[in-house]
């Protein structure tokens, strides 16, 4: 059966990272399953204040095949009452919100009570995070506020179900892995990936990947750059691939103090999804030194490339990864990150790692979570 679905979250135009990649994605996904499906997106997403980055917007080209609109203010009130009514008046059988910060409760929250009018649309949140990594004022009542609104829930990792039991212990949840991102291009040689980065080919190399904010830990993995073990594979560079979401001095001085100059890659821009494949097909392992974390959507870009990973034993990071089967999982710190990379690199393990990886991924396919997410949505009571 064919369904009218409305994701509501960040999408083209805005520069939205994994965000905006995932809804567009979802997106295709429900079509693919036959339903119709339109985006709702943010024509301002954040103030100034709360938006460290050069640019919210991105000046590439519109994903094909897309219906998506650009009506929301995350600060405008009169904006919530706007896109509210219009997807009130659209009935959709399925809204999903794509929740990731207590600061959207207020507007998310307004436009969830306003759509319930129509007692047809059965409201769902994908929720990344319910507690957030940095905390402000006003969290709990904003979250509250969103939760409330809502009939149900998905969220991507164990850890954030729990946390949306302690808002909502009485509407239905599941826990639905994130999918793979399967939309960055087809991997490439080594040698094609280091020829379009201008790398030396020869050269072994990690990744980090990603916005950088203090919760990813970069400081941990450039310290873990000086451990003595890793101070043996002298060849050994780490690309840091990603824009500053945060003050990058500390990060500067950090490299300054520990003498990495020459052992880094820098590439701290915004990075276009035209460019996410070479830099996971340059890479021989991506490390993620998450301080803390509920999932991660860089896991399943490496799994798409079938890169082997060093993630820390945080959050729902270590769910994802089988220790000893694609990758390692470690303590978050520096010397136990460094034992994790020279393992990898001494054992060859990366050929093994990467034929599991094959095999494993299998399971996180866009086509069973949107069944799952439908499944889920027909036991929903639209309009309480």
């Amino acid at each position: 059966m064919a369904r009218r679905v409305v994701i509501v979250g960040p999408a083209h135009p805005l520069r939205g990272g994994g965000m905006a990649t995932f809804n567009e994605r979802l997106a295709q996904a429900f079509q693919e399953a036959g339903d119709e499906v339109e985006i709702v997106t943010f024509s301002l997403q954040y103030p100034a204040f709360l938006f460290p980055g050069k640019s919210q917007f991105t000046d590439e080209p519109a994903p094909e095949g897309l219906a998506i609109k650009v009506l929301m203010n995350s600060i405008n009130p009169i904006s919530w009452l706007k896109t509210g009514n219009y997807i009130r008046k659209k009935r959709p059988d399925l809204v999903i919100f794509r929740f990731w910060l207590p600061f959207m409760g207020p507007c998310f929250g307004t436009i969830a009570r306003i759509i319930s009018r129509n007692r047809h649309s059965r409201i769902l949140a994908i929720t990344d995070n319910v507690v957030p990594h940095e905390k402000r004022p006003g969290d709990v009542p904003f979250t509250k506020y969103f939760l409330s609104a809502c009939h149900g829930f998905v969220s991507l990792s164990r850890a954030v179900l729990q946390d949306l039991k302690k808002f909502e212990p009485h509407k239905p949840g599941v826990y639905l892995p994130h999918p793979l991102y399967d939309n960055f291009g087809l991997p490439e040689s080594k040698a094609e990936a280091c020829a379009a980065l201008g790398l030396d080919p020869e050269t072994s190399y990690l990744l980090f990947f990603g916005f950088i904010r203090a919760y990813k830990g970069l400081d941990l993995l450039l310290r873990a750059m000086a451990e003595e073990p890793l101070k043996q594979l002298p060849a050994l560079k780490l690309i840091i691939a990603g824009e500053f979401y945060e003050d990058a001095a500390p990060y500067q001085q950090l490299i300054r103090q520990l003498e990495l100059e020459q052992r880094l890659v820098l590439r701290t821009d915004f990075i276009p999804n035209a460019a996410v494949r070479h830099y996971f097909c340059a890479a021989d392992l991506v490390v993620q030194p998450y301080k803390h974390a509920t999932q991660s959507g860089v896991t399943q870009v490496a799994y798409h490339f079938n890169k082997p990973m060093v993630v820390t034993r945080v959050g729902g990071l270590a769910e994802l990864v089988p220790h000893g089967e694609v990758g390692y999982v470690v303590e978050p710190e520096p010397l136990a990150i460094a034992q994790a990379i020279v393992a990898f690199y001494r054992t060859h393990q990366g050929p093994n790692f990467s034929r599991n990886i094959e095999s494993f991924k299998q399971r996180f396919s866009w086509k069973s979570f949107v069944q799952q997410i439908h499944v889920l949505a027909d036991d929903l009571e639209p309009g309480n």
